[in-house]
Order: C-alpha cells, then sequence, then structure tokens
C-alpha cells in the first residue's frame, strides 16, 4: 500500500472534481490500524452545467473506475466503497451496477479477492438531484439519509467522515487516471503535466462551436487554443 500511495504522490495527480488537492496526500491521510472501518466515496454527482467528463467515463469504460477504486481500497485499506451517482444518470448508474456485478463474477470484487486479503465491496447510490450535494459534506450527509448540507470542517473526512468513521473522497476521473500510473509508473504521469499537476486534463465544450464533445488535451493548452482547435 504504501508504494502505491508513492507512486501516485510522485505522479502528481490532483484531485478533479475542482478543489485539486494533490491525490497522494489526501490518501495518506486514512489513518492506519483504526477499530472503525475505513470507506471508499466516489463523487460521481456531476452537477455543474455543461460538464459531462465522469458521465463519459462511466459509460465508455466503467472497469476503468472500478480498477481506480480497487487501487485506492487496497492503498488506504478500505473494505467498502459507495459511488455517488446524480439521478439524472439514470444510464450510467445502471451500466456502472453491472460493471460492478462483471467485476464481481469475475474475482476482482467480493470477499478475499484472488485468496488475498484484499476484500472490498462496491454499492452505487443514486442522489436525488440535488446541486449542493456535489461538495463533499452534503455528499456525505445524503449517503447516510440525511439532507445534503454541508459539514462544518475539521473534522475533515480522512478522520471522521461517512458514519463518523475516516473516509477518502476520489472524483471520478482522478480515480480513472489511477491505473495507468501504477501500470506505467507515476513519473510518467507527472511528465505529461505542468508544473506541480500531473496527467492530461478532459474538457468539456460545448456552445457556439462546430464540433461539440469531450477533449482530452495538455495541461498547458490555452482556452483559446482548445476552442479554435
Amino acid at each position: 500500500p504504501q508504494d502505491v500511495i508513492a507512486q501516485v504522490t510522485t505522479s502528481n495527480l490532483r484531485g478533479l472534481g475542482g478543489a485539486g488537492f494533490p491525490t497522494g496526500k489526501k490518501w495518506s491521510f486514512i489513518p492506519k490500524g483504526t477499530t472503525t472501518p475505513t470507506y471508499l466515496v466516489v463523487n460521481a454527482d456531476e452537477g455543474e452545467p455543461g460538464t459531462i467528463k465522469d458521465r463519459y467515463l462511466i459509460t465508455k469504460d466503467p472497469h476503468r473506475l472500478l480498477e481506480g477504486m480497487i487501487i485506492a481500497a487496497y492503498a488506504t485499506g478500505c473494505r467498502k466503497a459507495y459511488v455517488y451517482i446524480r439521478g439524472e444518470y439514470v444510464r450510467q448508474a445502471q451500466i456502472l451496477e453491472e460493471a460492478v456485478e462483471e467485476a464481481r463474477q469475475y474475482g476482482f470484487l467480493g470477499q478475499r479477492i484472488f485468496n488475498t486479503d484484499l476484500s472490498l465491496e462496491v454499492v452505487v447510490h443514486r442522489g436525488a438531484g440535488a446541486y449542493i450535494c456535489g461538495e463533499e459534506g452534503a455528499l456525505l450527509e445524503s449517503l447516510e439519509g440525511k439532507k445534503g448540507f454541508p459539514r462544518l470542517r475539521p473534522p475533515y473526512p480522512a478522520v471522521c467522515g461517512l458514519f463518523a468513521s475516516p473516509t477518502l473522497i476520489n472524483n471520478v476521473e482522478t480515480l480513472s487516471f489511477v491505473p495507468s500510473i501504477i501500470a506505467r509508473g507515476g513519473e510518467w504521469f507527472a511528465k505529461l503535466g505542468t508544473g506541480r499537476s500531473g496527467g492530461t486534463r478532459l474538457f468539456s465544450v460545448s456552445g457556439h462551436v462546430r464540433h461539440p464533445g469531450l477533449y482530452e488535451a495538455s495541461q498547458g493548452i490555452t482556452l483559446r487554443t482548445l476552442l479554435e482547435a
């Protein structure tokens, strides 16, 4: 687990849900050897107008997300994960639920995965369409069955999150990059980015353009260049 966290830290992967916090550092905050369960929560409540990147990733490659979740769970000692997906993403929720079942049938999820000490159960939880639930504190409140109001911090989710237990919260795009980082190494991913932010980025382009859609580009690209292209 420490080696996995080290690679993610080296990669300079940052949270891609908006905050941009270093992912490896965030993983390292999860306490080790606690008596309470550790949870992984995936923020798939993509409520920003014109944003389609998480929806596309779930639709086209749900197993990439699941693999990233499994790696994150291994690194942080998590045994149960929740994907909080916005209620309007009906088709995407169905796709993800089918992918979870496929992964379970092939032995990638469940108890003692491939006869190791790693166990992981994944639950797809559909939200009720509240924009505020994209904020991690409100998301946790909603996931617990309460009204989606943001939480005061501290304490932070890494110490006291879901059900008052240590909780790692990551966005869909963030976790979808993790399998490539582990396969190719953190330094490779870091070189794709600029400065202290590694990798590429997905850009949702819509409005008065000839070719609206989702584009993957270098972080060094300007918005003008992207739109002109």
